[in-house]
């Protein structure tokens, strides 16, 4: 079994990683030797995690989660899966009047 997880930081950011053990990595977030990342932002909450076959795939998910919005992981977070399509699409046209 592995994991992919997502850790609301002190500062209100978010952190997404992956692990084959999610209660040994939490831990380690919290005392420190986690990632960079979060060393200077604890305490960290899990807020969402996922539980998949294996690391392969726990990853893959981790980085197509890094690359969403803040509002699309928000969604998720709420396990608001409807909603995350709209979240997907650019709004090229509102860029355009800024």
């Amino acid at each position: 079994m592995a994991f992919t997880y997502m850790l609301r930081c002190s500062d209100g950011t978010f952190y997404v990683g992956s692990t084959r053990d999610l209660e040994r990595r939490l831990y380690e977030h919290q005392i420190g030797e986690g990632a960079t990342y979060t060393r200077w932002r604890r305490p960290v909450e899990l807020v969402w995690h996922e539980e998949h076959e294996n690391v392969g795939i726990a990853f893959a998910r981790e980085k197509q989660i890094q690359n969403w919005s803040r509002a699309k992981r928000l969604a998720l977070i709420r396990q608001d899966y409807a909603g995350l399509p709209a979240l997907a699409k650019k709004d090229f046209e509102r860029r355009r009047q800024e």
